[in-house]
């Protein structure tokens, strides 16, 4: 069974490219752009060839190309320009739209050349918030309106993970051998799934040298329990994407202090999307940080 989206509606094109259905369909009828199909019952869809050249209009027309020009050029010479101007300008937008394109294909191929284009320029720290942050915002709205579905959103996010495991070992076959008594602990909340977050801070808490330990998705506050008779100095390290939820938060961070930050110098740094409901922590035990990149500039 074939489960490449080949069809679209316009609010797929929409929500894909950032251009306004109402403009596609100007720029259908005044330069004849596209040609949308119809279905068995008269419904327009458009195909993956459309919404490539959607989003190659639109990074163009984004990049200071009026409709009118764009619309003058063979259908070949659009791609070409594309690439020529990222690669003179900030390729981050190319990028992204790629990414778009080799998530709707289940395309692995189209992801490994992307990344591999930017890595032979970038940085990992930099590939990953120029392009995967933004790109996993948008995720989140493609997600929202229906224009993907969980399949092609798990697709892309497993690719992703396996980048950061891969720069991960990288960071650890440079690690030169530790000598702080503070041990990093990264897991996430009982039910909590959602791990990129987590495990791209793993990444840098080792790429700076500190001795971590990941645990990863859904960990009981009873299950890091045991470590207080490993080690004296613990930053227990979490993301609060969805779980525990608002009303519970106050209560986990209760049970968290009584049992792992009694009577000891260990530390619980929290980060993610549900700290904007957490109220001020008066404990200095518990830090708090608005994202990813907040915490890892202040290890």
């Amino acid at each position: 069974m074939n489960n490449i989206k080949s069809k679209f509606s316009i609010k797929d094109l929409e929500n894909l490219s950032g251009i306004k259905a109402h403009t596609i369909r100007i720029w259908e009828k005044r330069y004849d752009l596209f040609k949308p199909n119809r279905t068995e019952t008269n419904i327009r869809y458009y195909s993956l060839a459309s919404l490539q050249k959607i989003l190659n209009i639109s990074f163009l027309n984004k990049n200071g190309y009026k409709i009118s020009k764009i619309a003058a050029l063979k259908t070949e010479e659009i791609p070409a320009l594309v690439r020529e101007i990222a690669e003179k300008n900030d390729e981050s937008k190319n990028s992204i739209n790629n990414l778009k394109l080799a998530m709707m294909n289940f395309d692995q191929a189209l992801f490994f050349k992307t990344y591999n284009e930017l890595i032979s320029e970038q940085s990992f720290q930099d590939i990953f918030y120029t392009i995967f942050v933004p790109f996993l915002e948008e995720i989140g709205m493609l997600w929202q309106t229906d224009t993907i579905t969980p399949a092609h959103e798990h697709f892309i996010v497993e690719l992703i993970k396996h980048k950061i495991v891969i720069n991960t070992e990288i960071a650890l076959n440079k690690a030169k051998p530790n000598t702080e008594k503070i041990t990093y602990v990264l897991f996430l909340p009982d039910n909590e799934v959602h791990e990129l977050g987590l495990l791209y801070s793993n990444y840098e808490v080792i790429n700076k040298g500190h001795h971590c330990i990941y645990l990863g998705q859904s960990v009981p506050i009873r299950s890091l329990e045991f470590l207080l008779t490993q080690y004296n100095n613990i930053r227990f390290v979490s993301c609060f994407t969805v779980m525990p939820i608002k009303k519970d938060i106050s209560k986990y961070f209760k049970e968290f202090k009584d049992k792992l930050l009694k009577d000891n110098s260990n530390k619980l740094i929290v980060s993610g999307r549900m700290t904007a409901f957490i109220e001020e922590e008066n404990n200095q035990q518990i830090s708090i940080f608005k994202s990813t990149k907040e915490f890892v500039q202040s290890i």
